[in-house]
């Protein structure tokens, strides 16, 4: 219901949402190709972290792909929905190319015109001038909307998740160079993708921690919905720069410093 206040069991849900669109809203955005200049009176020793791999759609698509010929009629596309648990399937020729998508919608619109009652005034006409090729549509190629909005395999999952929210499409057909269809990715792959859970971001800050510290067993991190909490005793001049480095870890929201210092 619009304007209900979250419940707490739902506030983690919320706190996923947000960085969810904050990734997306990150991708949309001109990022700086300016290297970040080290903060003075940094002096933690180490090698330098490495690169994080970038996700590619190819690393989250799920394959096969669940298709329907042009021809297939229009309860047997139907049958498949239900059949799949998708609301949208692709629609290809003899050769795999995507030829568009079929979904849930573009069935309702065709059973809304059949089965629903006439409508008069402009409104009316409006409406039926809107669905009246899905009301005379038979078959996936004359149900179908086109042209597709599809991904490749090798763009990055940030990208493909801005591409799915701009479209407003909860999943997208993976297309090889030719526009062949070689599998599809859903919001929720791109959401567990963009966003780690807590025990990932937790060996992460750990990792760091023993590249970095003289005795990183002096400092316990805890992880909740994103947010660090470190508790321990360190040397007073290494905890700025530490919470530094732990802020800058991705997918972190925030730090809470309980950090004695020594």
């Amino acid at each position: 219901m619009p304007g209900r206040p979250w419940t707490p069991r739902e506030e983690p849900r919320q706190d996923a949402l947000g960085r969810y669109l904050a990734a997306v809203a990150t991708t949309a955005s001109a990022r700086s190709t300016e290297e970040p200049h080290p903060a003075a009176g940094r002096h933690m020793t180490g090698p330098p972290a490495e690169e994080p791999a970038t996700l590619r759609v190819r690393d989250v698509m799920r394959v096969p792909a669940t298709s329907v010929p042009a021809d297939m009629p229009f309860l047997d596309v139907a049958r498949t929905l239900a059949r799949e648990r998708v609301s949208a399937v692709p629609v290809v020729d003899a050769d795999d190319h995507v030829l568009g998508v079929v979904s849930e919608s573009d069935l309702l619109a065709k059973a809304a015109v059949t089965a629903g009652p006439r409508r008069h005034g402009p409104v009316g006409r409006l409406w039926r001038h809107r669905l009246y090729d899905k009301s005379h549509g038979e078959t996936a190629a004359t149900l179908m909307t086109f042209p597709p909005v599809t991904v490749h395999p090798a763009e990055r999952v940030a990208d493909a998740a801005w591409t799915a929210a701009r479209a407003r499409l909860k999943r997208l057909p993976v297309t090889d160079h030719r526009g062949r269809l070689v599998g599809v990715v859903g919001r929720s792959d791109l959401l567990r993708a963009l966003i780690r859970d807590d025990d990932e971001i937790r060996t992460e800050v750990a990792s760091l921690m023993a590249r970095y510290l003289p005795g990183p067993r002096s400092v316990r991190v805890a992880v909740e919905n994103g947010v660090v909490t470190l508790t321990g005793r360190l040397d007073a001049s290494l905890v700025p720069e530490l919470l530094a480095a732990v802020r800058d870890i991705e997918d972190v929201v925030g730090v809470v410093d309980e950090i004695g210092a020594d």
